[in-house]
């Protein structure tokens, strides 16, 4: 079954490339892997070409840009399957681009979603636990990432460029693939680098979006690109000033009177990171930290659930547990599970349980006060909930905010 399986992959990704007419040798293609940071790293390097003049394509979990056409989206998929992707690079060719952006998932990986283009660069970001139980392992999750680095390798372009973070403790397992191999440059970035000699150790020089560690590492690897590209820092510089963010990261609804955010974060390592992030820069020395956290369903690693409580319970003050993704598993069952991380001392009268997730968002509004923050995480950008039997339903967490904002009575 493991082999027909294979064989159906490789196959759709094979006839795809024949029949839209081997689009990838037109375009520079980069593809992006990581944990976190994928789709606002493509953001940025697709904004820092622009500012250099070239006309950019961009495949992420979040939109499919080409040129100036963009559309958000659809399916759960980071890597869309079939012919989607090879069209996407034709379609990027034939309005005119130049440069293609996609963000490579490990599972898309392992269905061979990636392959059949000819890559030019790689880019490696970060690695931490995540699809555990759909990969059997974290070593089995990090073997699909490397093995991603490995088929660029093999990419019939002449030169083929890896960019790698230094500051991710996993990142020997990539160099190894590549390194003493012939036809490849291999760019090391650290953010900490980024930040002394291009920002002159001053974070918030371009701007409160990249304040925070993990979007100062999305742009020390979009700054190595633009190196590679022979683009120079007061282009980067222009085009990181000017970066508005991407929807669901750290999207902020409101500042005042207490703040409202939304956030993709759905592993431990990125809910502690944006916890920490707004602590330091939102909530007032009196306010609260108030969150609105879920886990998904459908078998997705559920060793995770009560690491997400335990965390909350850490970093917030108040805890309102809500559906996420059910899919076809019970959703009290899930917060259940992310309950029991919850630390025993903190207190059970602050923590609340509501399946309905508008019913939580309007609950965390009701108790939000002068000060306070208000955080929804697991849903970001996403355009829908997915329930039992393949349903789903629509869903935009930022409008739902907006919503209840106008519904709700003003604070005095």
């Amino acid at each position: 079954m493991n082999i027909l399986f294979s064989v159906y992959h490789l196959c759709w990704a094979f006839f795809g490339n024949i029949l839209y007419r081997f689009p990838s040798r037109k375009l520079f293609v980069v593809g992006v892997t990581g944990t976190k940071g994928k789709s606002t790293t493509l953001e940025l390097m697709s904004s820092i070409l622009e500012a250099s003049g070239k006309r950019t394509a961009l495949l992420s979990s979040v939109r499919r840009k080409i040129g100036e056409l963009s559309q958000k989206s659809s399916g759960k998929n980071t890597m869309p399957g079939r012919f989607a992707i090879q069209k996407f690079l034709r379609d990027a060719v034939n309005a005119g681009c130049t440069h293609a952006f996609i963000e490579v998932s490990s599972q898309g990986v392992l269905q061979y979603r990636h392959k059949f283009i000819e890559w030019d660069a790689a880019v490696f970001l970060n690695i931490t636990p995540e699809h555990i139980e759909a990969h059997g392992s974290f070593e089995r999750y990090r073997g699909a990432k490397v093995l991603f680095f490995k088929d660029v390798l093999d990419s019939p372009k002449l030169r083929k460029y890896f960019i790698i973070n230094v500051d991710d403790g996993s990142y020997t397992y990539f160099l190894d693939v590549i390194k003493d191999k012939t036809g490849c440059d291999v760019i090391f970035f650290s953010k900490n680098k980024f930040v002394m000699e291009q920002l002159a150790d001053d974070k918030k020089k371009l701007g409160e979006w990249v304040s925070a560690d993990f979007n100062l590492e999305n742009a020390s690897a979009s700054f190595a690109l633009a190196q590679i590209l022979g683009i120079e820092w007061p282009t980067v510089e222009r085009a990181l000033a000017s970066f508005k963010g991407v929807p669901g990261r750290l999207d902020v609804v409101r500042r005042e009177p207490f703040s409202v955010v939304v956030d993709y974060a759905h592993t431990p390592d990125s809910l502690f990171m944006v916890y920490d992030v707004l602590r330091s820069d939102y909530k007032t020395s009196y306010g609260r930290m108030m969150c609105v956290l879920g886990c998904a369903g459908g078998g997705r690693d559920k060793w995770k659930r009560p690491k997400m409580g335990k965390i909350a319970s850490e970093k917030c003050d108040i805890i309102i547990l809500t559906n996420e993704d059910p899919y076809d598993e019970n959703p009290s069952e899930i917060i259940t599970q992310i309950h029991s991380g919850i630390l025993p001392n903190f207190p059970e009268s602050n923590v609340y349980e509501i399946v309905d997730r508008r019913e939580a968002i309007r609950k965390a509004l009701s108790l939000a006060r002068a000060g306070d923050v208000v955080v929804a995480t697991g849903k970001g950008s996403e355009s829908s909930i997915h329930i039992a039997h393949g349903k789903t339903i629509p869903w935009n967490e930022r409008e739902v905010f907006e919503e209840e904002l106008r519904n709700k009575t003003p604070l005095n």
